[in-house]
């Protein structure tokens, strides 16, 4: 069940990891490359080996990435090490996140998190994001918006984003993305949200 540390653990494990790009998103290296963001307390919610944790820490904002899988962690850990980097990780359900981070962050950086969860918890998965972060704090994000069958990674249309975040956000930006990755190319749509 994607709903389990162990799922996300087993496939760290057995190398299934098909999502991690073993980089920054590229969309995520623009953005920070025009210095159009006041660096913040940001967190990286489903951060896995942690590279856009740290491409963001590189940038200056004060970044914490949470996974629930031990070797992630433990593998961003020894990534932002290695790279002498800020960042942090720490072992969290990200549904538990408001008990201890209420309205802590400037920002939530989102990449394969909303994709991964059972679709079914995407409006708690909102709510996540809105009592963690500051007011008028902001999510970044990518989303999967292709149209296939099952997941993960489960799809999304950008109507369908729209309809989850506008109650509580205002929606900056949400449109395709030029500079995916090539196996990307025309499923990821960029998301830039203020609370309202």
């Amino acid at each position: 069940m994607v709903n389990t540390s162990e799922y996300w653990e087993q496939r760290y494990r057995e190398g299934t990891t098909r999502w991690d790009l073993g980089q920054a998103a590229p969309a995520f290296i623009s953005l920070l490359q025009s210095h159009s963001l006041l660096p913040g307390k940001a967190a990286v919610l489903g951060s896995g080996r942690g590279y856009d944790a740290i491409a963001f820490a590189q940038y200056g904002f004060d970044v914490i990435g949470f996974d629930f899988a031990p070797a992630a962690i433990a593998e961003a850990t020894a990534i932002a090490q290695t790279n002498g980097c800020s960042a942090k990780f720490l072992k969290r359900n990200i549904f538990d996140l408001p008990n201890e981070f209420f309205q802590y962050f400037h920002y939530v950086i989102e990449h394969t998190c909303f994709c991964a969860i059972n679709p079914q918890q995407r409006q708690e998965y909102v709510k996540v994001v809105k009592e963690i972060l500051q007011p008028r704090g902001e999510l970044i994000a990518i989303f999967f918006t292709h149209s296939r069958p099952g997941g993960p990674p489960f799809g999304v249309s950008p109507e369908e984003i729209e309809q989850y975040f506008e109650a509580d956000f205002e929606i900056l930006k949400l449109q395709p993305i030029a500079n995916s990755v090539p196996a990307r190319q025309g499923e990821e749509h960029f998301g830039h949200f203020r609370l309202i």
